[in-house]
This record gives C-alpha cells, sequence and structure tokens, in this order.
C-alpha cells in the first residue's frame, strides 16, 4: 500500500517517482521504445496477421490461423470456411484495444453462440467481417485484413478468478530478458475482458517462479476477485519456464529491443503468444508494487547480451526473483 501513496503523489514529485524506481511514460519512450525499437521493424508487431506468419516461420507457438479474409470479394467464401468449426475468434489484424475481437463458443443450429449465451445468424458474422475490412477497428479507419483463428481454451487453474473472459499474461522483454511479469483477469465491470481501464484485475507475478505477489483493481489493492470471491494469495502461473523462454524468443523473432509479450494458457497446448506491443504500458509497476526502471538499467549495464535464451531466463529468475 505505501509503494501505491507514493506511486500517486510522484505525479507532483519527480524525484520521488525516481527514487521508487517508476519508468515514466516520456521514459519509455525516449530510453527504450525510440533507442530500441527502430521504426522499419514496427509493422511487425502493429499488424497482427504478420506477428502470426513470423511466429509459425520462427515456431513459436502461436494459435492456430483457420483462415484470412484480405478483401470483399473473399467474404463470398466465408461460409465455407466457417463450416468446418464450430468455435473460432474473428479479430482485425490492425485492430487496438481489444476492438472488433468476435468469440464464437459453439452453435445452436444455425446460429453462432458468442461467449455471452447471446446468438448471431450467419449474416451478423458477415457484416462484422465486412466491417472489420473497412477499417471499422483498425487504427486511423485504414482497409484491414479479418483473421479467423482457433478458439483459445483457457487452463483451468484460472476458473476460480476470471469473470467469462481468458485470461493472460503481460510480459515485459528487454533485449530478451523477461524483466516484469504480470496476469489479466476479466471481472464483470470489465465486461468479461482483460483490460485494466475497464476494471479488470492485474495481478503481479513473480518472475522466479509465476506465483502472484499482490493484485489490484483501478489501480488499487485488492485481496480476493471482486466477482468471484477467491483469493490470490495460492494463485500460480503453470508452465512458467516454458513462458518465460516463449517470451524470451520474440526479441530474436522482431529484432525489437522493448517488448511487452501477451501469453495466454490453453488447457490443451500450454502458453501461446496472442499479440506483441511495441509500447505496452506502465500499469504493471502498479500490480507487482516494483518500478521496473532498476531492472532494465541492470540489462543496460550487461557486457553481454548475445546469450542463449535459457540463460537470459536464468539471469532474469536469480535478479528479478522478489
Amino acid at each position: 500500500m505505501e509503494f501505491i501513496k507514493r506511486f500517486f503523489r510522484s505525479f507532483a514529485s519527480p524525484s520521488s517517482l525516481h527514487e521508487a524506481g517508476i519508468l515514466s511514460m516520456n521514459m519509455r519512450n525516449l530510453d527504450y521504445v525510440i533507442k530500441y525499437n527502430p521504426r522499419k521493424l514496427l509493422p511487425q508487431v502493429d499488424d497482427k496477421l504478420t506477428t502470426k506468419r513470423m511466429a509459425e516461420k520462427a515456431n513459436v507457438d502461436v494459435p492456430e490461423l483457420l483462415g484470412v479474409v484480405e478483401y470483399q470479394h473473399d467474404i463470398k467464401d466465408l461460409g465455407t470456411l466457417l463450416e468446418e468449426h464450430n468455435s473460432f475468434v474473428i479479430k482485425p489484424a490492425q485492430g487496438s484495444g481489444g476492438k472488433g475481437i468476435l468469440v464464437i463458443v459453439g452453435r445452436d443450429g444455425p446460429r453462432y453462440v458468442k461467449a455471452s449465451g447471446d446468438t448471431l445468424e450467419f449474416e451478423d458474422i458477415n457484416r462484422h467481417v465486412s466491417n472489420i475490412l473497412g477499417g471499422l477497428y483498425s487504427l486511423g479507419g485504414k482497409s484491414d485484413v479479418a483473421m479467423i483463428e482457433s478458439l483459445i481454451v483457457a487452463d483451468p487453474v484460472f476458473n476460480d478468478y476470471s469473470f467469462e473472459g481468458v485470461p493472460d499474461i503481460r510480459m515485459i522483454v528487454f533485449r530478451g530478458f523477461p524483466v516484469m511479469g504480470m496476469l489479466r483477469l476479466a471481472t464483470r465491470a470489465s465486461d468479461g475482458k482483460a483490460n485494466l481501464h475497464q476494471g479488470a484485475v492485474g495481478v503481479g507475478l513473480d518472475i522466479a517462479s509465476g506465483k502472484s505477489l499482490r493484485a489490484v483493481q483501478f489501480d488499487l489493492p485488492i485481496d480476493r476477485h471482486p466477482d468471484t470471491g477467491h483469493s490470490f494469495e495460492k494463485l500460480a502461473v503453470p508452465h512458467w519456464d516454458k513462458l518465460l523462454k516463449l517470451t524470451s524468443a520474440c526479441y530474436d523473432m522482431t529484432g525489437l529491443g522493448y517488448l511487452g509479450v501477451d501469453i495466454v494458457l490453453d488447457e490443451r497446448d500450454g502458453p501461446l503468444i496472442l499479440e506483441l506491443n511495441a509500447r505496452p504500458g506502465l500499469a504493471i509497476q502498479i500490480a507487482n508494487n516494483c518500478g521496473i526502471q532498476p531492472r532494465l538499467e541492470l540489462i543496460e549495464s550487461l557486457p553481454n547480451w548475445t546469450m542463449p535464451i535459457n540463460e537470459k531466463v536464468t539471469f532474469s529468475k536469480e535478479h528479478f526473483a522478489m
């Protein structure tokens, strides 16, 4: 709690912010995003389809791509594509903030069942894809591409800690070193989405073990999930070592030095890369009750960054354990 109080006071006191090791937005942009993320490489992560194809080529685990609709005239084949699948996710390749993502969990006769239980006609799906292609959900309203992916079935370890939506893990990776992690859990307030600004819960994670450190909602500490009532005290993310290695591999895959990596845990396939972000937010520091700046500076001070993934993961676990 004391860290949280100091964090908010730091908005009026740069010295307090620096003392707490908090990375500010300006510092993130100037010292890390601009310095370590070459502009020419940004399209790799700004377009989800490009990211996915790059990940598949690099043998980095991602949800299966079932199909792509690139042009309005391709929509005529959508029915044939969806015929083989009872569940799937449709998303815009250049969308942001979860906008335009449609999750179908099953069929009820000819109708498609959403995660909320509501149903849609095929024409509703058709219209949604057309809106994606028209740029309704893309930044700047530019023409977009619709991706159709396999539905992720969340690992049951999270059943007591999330409301409707699929939890995800945000990991900040610097030069291939996992430096700070946070589990994002959907709530009723966030409408079943793992979006902290809408009221999802952020749970800080120990880099050494994947165990929960503390949890926050709307930037304030909480002990239990607001909807399920379950305590976060014994929560731990499984497949932790595999997850760390997967996030570390994203540096070699993209060449981007400062990355936010979003991972989901599928019941069958384990950790999967969901999305990459070259400008990740900073609320992860509040969830961890810890500033990220000292960790970044420690990695910058290393004489050699070109070590194997296993060594980078071991370094992070040894130096950033809580």
